[in-house]
């Protein structure tokens, strides 16, 4: 292998390994923001049970 070679498989690597850095980083905000919205959706079904369970408790009181 020559220096020329060396430089331009250097070069590639260097590359591909910064090519999968950036798609880790761009994968890894998507996953962010789904688990930010499975938060949301996990709250709004909470609330949504506990409204539920509220307005039984009322009518059962009744």
């Amino acid at each position: 292998m020559n220096l020329q070679e060396f430089e331009s498989q250097t070069r590639n690597n260097i590359e591909r390994a910064l090519t999968q850095l950036q798609t880790a980083t761009l994968l890894l905000s998507a996953l962010e923001i789904q688990i930010l919205e499975s938060g949301d959706t996990v709250k709004n079904l909470s609330l949504t049970i506990e409204q539920f369970i509220n307005t039984n408790q009322d009518n059962t009181s009744v």
